[in-house]
């Protein structure tokens, strides 16, 4: 039986959820099996209603997911994020010490499934792809990894302006700093070690706000999940306890 989705913000015409890691967007041919997905619980949600799901997050990514409840308001927040003017704010557990503050615009060849995209071209020109970070916390862990001496971790702030397929993931990974938890794109040592030590079962990736304006007040609305108890227990172990993006919610200006 699906477990009932988590509710951040609801109005006339939006839907503001927060999807847990592991849990399908939608049914997959990568799954078939899989009966639960997040569409499924929102449409559970609203009794009957046409979920209009307006942006997507990894299955092992946590956090805000925005849906439309009125067909012509989606295409109208669609057009936002197509145009690049929404706020999406991430943050990620990583390997190493990075910069203060540090961008990545290496353009990203599109990613295709076996089965779910084995129709598409396979010959298409890598995409442009842009992502902004900033460092929040680091620490250090006087235990061996691998062949380095100690273990060393950041907490980013993740801001992608494109939306490639695992953008942010993918540039880490191209920086030498890729997420822990991460079994595509990661260090399996440093992933071994956190499983090991942390209460982390999946990707330490968690999208921690969505800011937009909205589509019929006009005003602009930031959308905030607050921390899991998974990601907020990770960050006490790591000495990041009063690392905290604040709660979740809504606010509104203009």
């Amino acid at each position: 039986m699906s477990e009932a989705v988590r509710i951040l913000f609801e109005d006339e015409w939006l839907l503001a959820v927060d999807k847990p890691a592991g849990l399908l967007m939608h049914p997959s041919p990568l799954d078939p099996r899989e009966t639960d997905t997040l569409a499924g619980r929102v449409k559970t949600y609203l009794d009957g209603g046409t979920p209009h799901t307006l942006h997507r997050l990894d299955r092992p990514t946590s956090g805000v997911v925005l849906i439309g409840k009125d067909l012509d308001v989606a295409r109208r927040l669609s057009d936002q994020f197509r145009n690049q003017t929404v706020d999406k704010t991430y943050w990620a557990i990583v390997r190493g010490f990075t910069p203060e503050d540090f961008e990545c615009d290496k353009a990203l060849k599109e990613e295709l499934d076996a089965i779910a995209d084995k129709d598409a071209r396979k010959d298409k020109a890598p995409q442009s792809a842009r992502t902004g970070f900033k460092r929040l916390a680091i620490t250090e862990v006087g235990v061996p990894v691998s062949r380095y001496p100690k273990a060393r971790f950041s907490l980013v702030e993740c801001r992608p302006h494109s939306g490639r397929k695992h953008q942010i993931r993918r540039h880490l990974k191209s920086l030498r700093h890729p997420i822990i938890g991460d079994t595509r794109f990661g260090d399996r040592h440093q992933n071994q070690w956190a499983g090991e030590h942390l209460p982390l079962t999946s990707l330490s990736l968690r999208a921690v706000s969505v800011g937009f304006h909205h589509p019929v007040t006009e005003g602009y609305t930031v959308i905030s999940s607050g921390l899991s108890p998974q990601w907020q227990a990770c960050l006490e172990r790591l000495g990041w306890g009063q690392t905290c993006p604040g709660p979740a919610g809504v606010g509104e200006a203009g």
